[in-house]
C-alpha cells in the first residue's frame, strides 16, 4: 500500500546514522532490535487507562520507534558496507515475524483496554496467514509479493494508534463504542488490532489472487520448443 513509502524516506532519513555505524554487525543489530521490542511489548501489555498507562505508553512508543530504527538499520548497514548475508538475511525476516506477533498479541493481552485477548490472537494470525502468502509465492518461483497490507503500513498505524492512545489515557476522551460479536470497547489500542486484522485478511486474498494469476498465467503459456505442427506435405 502507499503506506511502504514511509519506510523508503524513514531509511532516506537514518543514512547519515547509518554512514557511521559500520563497524556494527548487522545481525547484532537485529538481536537488540528484538530485545527492545521485547521491552516495548510488556509496556503494551501493561499500559493502564489512566494518566500513569499514558506514561508508560509514551515509553512504548519510544522502544516502537527504537526497535523501528534498528529494522532499518541493521539491512542498510548489511547492503552499504557489504555485509549481507544468506543467514543475515533469514534472521532479519524470522525477527520481522516475531516481532509482529508480539506486538499485536502484547496489545490485545491488556486487560485494562481489552475485554478479551480473541482480537489480538485473530489479528495476529492473519499477520501471519498474509506474511505467508507473500514467501510462498516466492517458494515456487514467483516473485517476492509485497502487495496488500504490508509491514510498513502495520508500523504507521502501530504508531499512530499509540500516540491516540497516549492522548486518550491522558485527557480521558473515551468513545462509547464496542465492536461487535468481541465486546470490546474501541479505543486507540483495538483500532490497531482491528486495522490489523482487516488488513490481513485484505493482504491474504490479494497475495492469494495475485499469485494464483502468475502461476496460471505461466502455467498456459507456450514452453520453448512447441509450436504448431503441419502435417502437410512440403509444396502442398
Amino acid at each position: 500500500m502507499g503506506l511502504n513509502n514511509f519506510r523508503k524516506q524513514w531509511e532516506a532519513f537514518l543514512n547519515p546514522l547509518v554512514s557511521r555505524l559500520g563497524f556494527l554487525d548487522p545481525n547484532h543489530v537485529s538481536w537488540f532490535s528484538l530485545l527492545i521490542t521485547g521491552a516495548a511489548c510488556y509496556m503494551l501489555a501493561t499500559a493502564g487507562t489512566d494518566h500513569d498507562g499514558g506514561i508508560r505508553l509514551l515509553y512504548a512508543l519510544g522502544l516502537v520507534m527504537v526497535a523501528s530504527a534498528c529494522d532499518t538499520i541493521d539491512g542498510t548497514i548489511a547492503r552499504k558496507f557489504n555485509k549481507e548475508t544468506a543467514y543475515g538475511d533469514f534472521l532479519d525476516h524470522t525477527i520481522d515475524r516475531i516481532v509482529d506477533f508480539l506486538l499485536i498479541v502484547a496489545i490485545g493481552v491488556n486487560a485494562a483496554w481489552m475485554t478479551t485477548p480473541h482480537l489480538g490472537y485473530a489479528a495476529a494470525l492473519l499477520t501471519f496467514l498474509g506474511s505467508y502468502m507473500g514467501t510462498q509465492a516466492q517458494s515456487v518461483g514467483l516473485g517476492r509479493n509485497y502487495g496488500g497490507f504490508g509491514r510498513a503500513d502495520r508500523l504507521v498505524v502501530t504508531i499512530l494508534g499509540i500516540i491516540l492512545a497516549i492522548f486518550q489515557a491522558l485527557t480521558q476522551t473515551w468513545l462509547n463504542v464496542t465492536i461487535p460479536i468481541i465486546n470490546t470497547p474501541l479505543n486507540a489500542l483495538s483500532a490497531i488490532l482491528l486495522i490489523s486484522l482487516i488488513g490481513g485478511v485484505y493482504t491474504f486474498v490479494i497475495r492469494f489472487l495475485t499469485a494464483r494469476s502468475e502461476l496460471l498465467e505461466s502455467e498456459n503459456a507456450p514452453h520453448g520448443g512447441d509450436s504448431t505442427r503441419n502435417d502437410e506435405p512440403d509444396g502442398a
